[in-house]
């Protein structure tokens, strides 16, 4: 489709206006967009960005290969830092030496303190039960050997929790 303004260029900005109720839409190349005041949003951040990036980097980016990146995502540790979001898992191997430091010193523990927290601690450590959680365990194999009639595994047990009670 032809620019319907200047019939030359082929159009590639659609605009629409509502004035009065009245609508109007134009098909416009890039350049008679621009002189009549429309531009395109997109090119213009990407014109600003790379303008704000050779602000940096005297027009010249760093070669991508000089920072350390992760292997499965390719996040390097800048970035992470800059965004505050790791990439993968193993973002953490990799850049664990950088990141613990700045875990713990934004949450103050680098060890997980969540709703699933007692479950991780007791994979870690093996939970010893208490008194209470042993009687109860007892009295479950109880009622399960007054069940199978096994009364002097039953007797046993009655006496071992008498004696834990006691």
């Amino acid at each position: 489709m032809k620019c319907q303004k200047c019939g030359v260029n082929n159009a590639n900005t659609h605009v629409k206006s509502i004035i009065n109720g009245e609508i109007k839409e134009y098909d416009l190349c890039s350049e008679c967009a621009k002189k009549m005041g429309y531009t395109n949003v997109f090119s213009d951040i990407e014109d600003e960005f790379s303008n704000f990036l050779g602000s940096f980097f005297g027009n010249a980016l760093p070669a991508r290969t000089q920072a350390r990146r992760c292997e499965t995502c390719g996040s390097t540790y800048s970035e992470i830092a800059k965004t505050g979001h790791v990439g993968c898992a193993d973002c953490y191997d990799v850049f664990g030496d950088e990141l613990f430091p700045l875990i713990r010193r934004i949450h103050g523990n680098t060890t997980h303190c969540g709703k699933n927290s007692d479950r991780t601690v007791q994979k870690a450590e093996k939970h010893e039960p208490t008194k209470e959680e042993k009687i109860a365990q007892l009295k479950n194999e109880l009622d399960a050997a007054v069940k199978d009639q096994n009364f002097e595994r039953a007797a046993e047990l009655r006496d071992t929790i008498k004696g834990m009670e006691a």
